[in-house]
């Protein structure tokens, strides 16, 4: 009695069905077509083992007519499909590996533009709520979430608490049904811009997405799609006329949450955490190298000196107010001055 003879239907049907879920279920379809002309190329010529040689005569094939990016994705999902179905690992394979990397020498990938701080402080503060309210709030949980397209697309108001001082925002995880939390703090008018639009969520709505198309002043009852959603980063770069405006796209919310962090001098953990990346690449990736942070650079390297904030509270009471202060050495410093009475 061998071990195939002796598994029960039961558990044949039920191993199928748990190596069937081990592909991602939105881009299973992908997977298989990148499997089935890998096994449709195979069969035109004659191969029978998949050794390193036929994967690198593949994809040396595959390289004439795709860039070094879709090279990679394609390897990634013929990697998978051979480990569930055949039961074998390519990602052994060295000199296939060093192949791959050879076609990305000289290969710059496209990057979304971000959003500066004043940038997007300029269009919160100067565009009309009667057309731009929807677009205020996307944009306000794009960037404060590092938020993709589709994470804002399904997002629900179920997922949202308003706790009076902030929003606190769950983004639900699929994989590891751990959502990944951010918050939104009362910083200038953003929680009033959230709960205007909120307010005007039609009673008959019976689904629970957060973003609903608005037009002059009023919501209907269509949840927003994942295309409308990904232009508003180009939407708001139209509105303050800024150059190449097909470059915003939506990863800008992501990429310019991202670079906001480091500018910030937020440390790369953080970020990750932030973002829910676990590469450190991928997350470094993301961070645009923005004038500020080069600046920053500048400063620690030829000057000797950070731009980082020193916060220094000083109380003091109507007996003992000082007559003068006085600042030395000081360069590029901001001095604020809160005066209570």
């Amino acid at each position: 009695c061998t071990m195939n003879n002796c598994e029960s239907e039961e558990i044949v049907e039920a191993a199928n069905i748990a190596i069937s879920n081990l592909l991602p279920t939105k881009s299973r379809s992908l997977y298989d077509i990148a499997y089935n002309r890998f096994k449709k190329w195979c069969a035109e010529k004659n191969v029978q083992v998949y050794s390193e040689n036929v994967l690198l005569a593949y994809f040396s094939e595959n390289a004439k007519n795709y860039k070094s990016s879709t090279l990679w994705a394609q390897y990634s999902m013929v990697k998978s499909c051979l480990i569930i179905y055949d039961n074998i690992d390519i990602s052994k394979f060295p000199k296939l590996i060093a192949f791959l990397k050879r076609t990305g020498d000289g290969y710059q990938a496209k990057k979304s533009k971000i959003l500066t701080k004043s940038e997007i402080d300029g269009f919160l503060s100067s565009s009309d709520d009667k057309e731009f309210l929807m677009i205020k709030v996307g944009l306000i949980l794009g960037i404060a979430g590092a938020c993709r397209t589709d994470e804002l697309v399904n997002l629900t108001v179920d997922d949202i608490e308003d706790v009076g001082s902030s929003l606190i925002v769950k983004i639900p995880d699929t994989k590891t049904k751990i959502p990944r939390i951010f918050v939104v703090t009362d910083v200038g008018n953003m929680l009033e811009l959230f709960r205007k639009y909120l307010s005007l969520r039609p009673p008959q709505v019976k689904h629970k997405r957060l973003f609903l198309y608005y037009k002059a002043g009023k919501c209907s009852s269509q949840p927003v799609g994942k295309n409308t959603m990904g232009k508003i980063p180009s939407v708001v770069a139209s509105y303050l006329k800024l150059p190449d405006v097909a470059c915003y796209t939506g990863h800008c919310l992501r990429r310019s949450s991202a670079t906001l962090l480091a500018d910030a001098g937020v440390d790369i953990t953080t970020i990750k955490r932030h973002a829910g990346w676990k590469s450190t690449t991928v997350a470094e990736g993301y961070v645009e190298n923005s004038i500020e942070n080069k600046t920053k650079i500048a400063n620690q390297v030829l000057v000797g000196t950070t731009t980082s904030a020193i916060t220094k509270t000083v109380n003091v009471s109507e007996s003992n107010i000082p007559s003068n202060i006085n600042f030395e050495n000081c360069t590029n410093v901001t001095f604020i001055l809160n005066v209570n009475k």
